[in-house]
């Protein structure tokens, strides 16, 4: 199977198309189980990488994975709404916006942003400032209080940005520090630290909220401080990187056009995805089961405390066990991914993502609501698993990179279109989140049906034969 990531030839231009997805709130790691018998970590590293470089690189991945999962997920989403907002009809569909406007500018920025990192090999110097820009406006959200509607979305909409754009450049790096045929194994590394730090973030938020309300503390006042805690970690746990990792790019010389560049192979792309029918319908089936997805991860808090009525411990609680449950999906269904096959485990994902939303949309007690939350966890892992791994088998290896990174933007406008749906449906309908969770399955229905019309053995020959291959090789 072609490994879901990008080839080292590729420049950060478009391998940070390739990293736009997601997401992360709960992290989504490979599937795709280790061999018997590994080999040293060493063969995994391109020439003159030392092992520290790559546990500095993963780090960052440990680094930011608390601030999806507090910020975007569990915690201040939540409390955006609540008491930002005041529970207004409209305040859902202003956390959706916040978020969408963001995720707006990382597609419109992102490839000029790697344009420039390649000319002048300024990745890790970009990086460190997303990185400030992401730490500094979380920080800020400490200050945010009741009716402090316009700073809260400023602060949203520069955390969220500077933090995609993070995520395109420390991706960027992964070329340089690993072996061709082991980039899979080397990004997996850290997806996998990516688990631990988002879940030690919650934690620790976790049990700060329950020593502040065990004090008196309203929880009202324990939010803002986790948003404290949160930036503190990820500065500390970036440390490694900015401190470790070297910048092996050189600037690049005669390259003044390197935007226009970019933007020109953006449109080669486009024009060479179109001649593979069953990808490009595979690109659109994306979008419309991912704008599920993340609606479903960006909302979460808030559909728990809106409609379930769940404390912010509670949430958070669930939360956190949500993420392991997503893990464990991930590893479950890889293991049958590989017996049945892409198409086949993802239809079958989006069949239960589908029975989870009716879950979710019917649950009226917390037993109910925490089995649907659980197999959320379950979808999570196994769909993007299996939806990434399709785009690579249907992908001339030739063009995997490229192709990707048109994964990446399918991802990041169903990172728009979901939310704002649904923030969109909870203010018509005078703040109905059970009705906008019952419209959020529409888009695992839609991406069903037009899964339904690719034929995975067509496709797949139509890349073997552009790479003038053996479809069954």
């Amino acid at each position: 199977m072609i490994p879901p990531f990008v080839p080292a030839a590729l420049p950060a231009a478009l391998y940070s198309l390739a990293s736009c997805a997601v997401q992360p709130e709960i992290r989504l790691r490979s599937s795709t189980p280790a061999p018997q018998n590994p080999p040293a970590v060493s063969s995994a590293l391109a020439p003159g990488v030392r092992p520290i470089e790559v546990w500095a690189w993963a780090m960052f991945d440990f680094a930011n994975s608390g601030y999806t999962t507090v910020v975007i997920t569990a915690v201040f989403s939540a409390y955006f709404v609540s008491v930002v907002a005041a529970n207004a009809a409209w305040a859902t569909l202003a956390w959706t916006l916040s978020l969408a406007v963001s995720y707006a500018l990382v597609m419109l920025t992102g490839p000029l942003v790697g344009a420039y990192a390649d000319v002048h090999a300024a990745k890790k110097r970009l990086l460190l400032a997303t990185t400030a820009g992401c730490v500094l406006a979380t920080a800020a959200l400490v200050f945010v209080g009741r009716g402090d509607l316009a700073l809260a979305i400023v602060l949203i909409v520069i955390s969220n940005y500077c933090f995609g754009m993070g995520e395109n450049l420390i991706a960027a790096f992964l070329p340089e520090i690993a072996s061709g045929e082991s980039i899979g194994k080397v990004s997996a590394w850290g997806w996998s630290l990516g688990y631990l730090g988002g879940l030690l973030s919650l934690g620790l938020c976790l049990v700060y909220v329950n020593w502040a309300t065990g004090r008196g503390v309203a929880t009202e006042a324990a939010v803002p401080p986790t948003m404290l805690i949160t930036a503190v970690l990820f500065a500390l746990a970036s440390l490694p990187t900015f401190l470790l990792l070297k910048e092996r790019a050189q600037p690049q010389a005669g390259h003044g056009h390197a935007v226009d560049d970019t933007l020109g192979r953006l449109r080669e792309t486009l024009g060479r995805a179109r001649r593979f029918a069953d990808l490009w319908r595979f690109l659109g089936c994306i979008v419309f089961y991912q704008a599920g997805i993340q609606a479903v991860i960006s909302l979460a808090a808030i559909y728990a405390e809106q409609a379930m009525g769940f404390s912010t411990k509670e949430t958070l609680f669930l939360l956190l066990v949500t993420n392991i449950t997503g893990s464990v999906g991930a590893l479950i269904f890889g293991q049958v991914q590989d017996r049945i096959g892409h198409k086949a485990t993802l239809a079958m994902t989006l069949v239960l993502w589908i029975g989870t939303i009716l879950l979710l949309w019917w649950a009226e007690g917390a037993a109910v609501f925490w089995i649907g939350a659980n197999l959320v966890g379950i979808c999570l892992g196994a769909s993007q698993s299996a939806g990434r791994a399709l785009v690579g088998y249907l992908s001339p290896e030739r063009h995997v990179g490229e192709f990707f990174g048109l994964w990446g933007l399918a991802v990041k406008l169903s990172s728009i279109v979901g939310p704002v749906t649904y923030g969109l449906v909870s203010w018509l309908s005078g703040g109905d989140h059970r009705l906008a969770i019952l419209m959020t399955g529409t888009f695992f229905i839609v991406g069903l049906a037009l899964l339904l019309t690719i034929n995975v053995q067509r496709g797949r020959a139509a890349a073997m034969a552009y790479d003038g291959g053996d479809p069954a090789g």
